[in-house]
């Protein structure tokens, strides 16, 4: 089998509907992601517009949505650093979304000013922290016992990763 060539662009208003339903595959499986309540296409939508957020999508040739990702600025890092979140099509991992997303991802960045990117990622998400370390992400601290908003407490692990 023939693996499709990938394509990443911005992702807009009109692909919030297939983002969110990407993204609540993930959250209905569980254990990867923060996230524990679905999401809507409109609320997507809303948090793209935030100011100086950045989104981008990876594609294969027939259109199929295989992942994204997105920046944005974060009230608890610091101005000259922005957040970021990742979201792979289940079934999808290791075969090199993520490295073309984060490419995009981190021109974006440098295009905007930014010097470093965060990443918060759940302690047992195993897949997450490899990708984020694979990308040039350091540790910078542990956060214990964090609450959900279903509740669940888990730990989570913070990285940071400098563009220059």
């Amino acid at each position: 089998m023939t693996k499709s060539p990938l394509h990443i662009r911005r992702a807009g208003a009109l692909d919030c509907r297939a983002l969110a339903a990407l993204l609540n595959e993930i959250i209905a499986i569980g254990g990867t992601t923060a996230k524990v309540e679905l999401v809507t296409g409109d609320q997507l939508s809303t948090w793209m517009e935030r100011e100086h957020a950045v989104w981008h999508l990876a594609e294969d040739d027939t259109g199929k949505l295989l992942g994204f990702q997105y920046i944005q600025p974060h009230k608890d890092i610091p101005h000259d650093s922005t957040d970021i979140a990742t979201f792979t099509r289940v079934g999808q991992t290791g075969l090199g979304i993520g490295s073309a997303l984060f490419a995009a991802t981190r021109k974006a960045a440098l295009e905007m000013g930014y010097v470093t990117i965060d990443a918060v990622i759940r302690a047992d998400n195993e897949g997450g922290l490899a990708y984020y370390q694979s990308r040039g992400f350091e540790t910078i601290k542990l956060l214990k016992d964090e609450k959900l908003s279903n509740g669940q407490v888990v730990d989570r692990v913070w990285k940071r990763c400098s563009l220059r």
